[in-house]
């Protein structure tokens, strides 16, 4: 079944899980540049993919997949940098870099259909 909405998409709804969970996670961080650009990027994972899916050309939908896989990259390198300053543990750190490690890898299988 070819997905309607945006919203019916599997990788959007995971990232869109994974925003709300970094926005949780350093909602009272008090590094507010580090902050920002981790919960910017984590939403612009979904976002992307949104935005993609609505323009309805598979040019431009390939284009903004591969935009949300390097915002995703993004979440991922600062996610390391979270573990290594103490901002979050090891096992909430595995939590999150094994959510975003299936995003990508989701958006990459979606890339390869178009």
């Amino acid at each position: 079944m070819k997905a309607e909405r945006f919203e019916d998409l599997l990788v959007w709804q995971k990232a869109k899980e994974l925003a709300i969970s970094i926005f949780k996670k350093f909602e009272l961080s008090k590094n507010y540049s580090f902050r920002d650009q981790i919960q910017r990027a984590a939403v612009s994972i979904s976002n992307n993919i949104a935005e993609g899916f609505e323009r309805k050309g598979n040019k431009e939908l390939k284009h903004f997949l591969f935009i949300a896989k390097g915002s995703c990259g993004e979440v991922r390198s600062m996610l390391y940098l979270c573990l290594e300053l103490n901002y979050i543990s090891k096992d909430e750190f595995d939590v999150l870099i094994n959510e975003a490690l299936t995003i990508s890898r989701m958006l990459s299988a979606f890339i390869k259909t178009l």
